[in-house]
């Protein structure tokens, strides 16, 4: 078999056993807060996340500080959905522009990148950071939380 198409056969394997994730940006009225829900997702190369535009006037759009080497930035369209596929490694700060400084942010997690070396840059506003670490704790303790896989030999 020619290398191009084992290639080709290769990438459609991988694209059919990706998984595709919903996130909600949202207004929400019992914390007063701006947020996307879930803040925070754990994902594998291949996976995709569509931003839901369930509220008026948000959008998502990544971090370039909080970008993992190799990837590409995107930015949605203030209340449009928007699909992105995470394809490189590492963890994605993800942000609302209009509501970045009141904390509209999220992290993803692709593959196994540590969450142990991640820091939130110096350039993210106050409140944005507040979230980030918030949402970085949980994360940590969710991971700690799951045992890890047995080998089944």
């Amino acid at each position: 078999m020619r290398l191009p198409v084992l290639l080709l056969l290769l990438a459609a394997t991988t694209a059919a056993h990706a998984e595709r994730y919903e996130v909600k940006m949202l207004n929400r009225n019992d914390t007063g807060g701006m947020v996307y829900e879930p803040d925070y997702l754990r994902l594998q190369p291949g996976d995709s996340v569509k931003f839901l535009a369930t509220s008026v006037t948000h959008n998502a759009a990544s971090i370039l500080e909080m970008l993992p080497a190799g990837a590409e930035s995107f930015k949605g369209r203030i209340n449009e959905e928007i699909d992105v596929t995470f394809t490189q490694p590492g963890t994605y700060g993800i942000r609302c522009i209009p509501h970045y400084m009141m904390g509209m942010v999220m992290l993803v997690q692709v593959g196994d990148a540590s969450l142990d070396t991640i820091s939130v840059p110096d350039t993210v506003p106050v409140q944005a950071r507040k979230r980030f670490e918030e949402i970085i704790v949980r994360a940590r303790q969710a991971q700690q939380a799951v045992p890890p896989a047995r080998d089944a030999r």
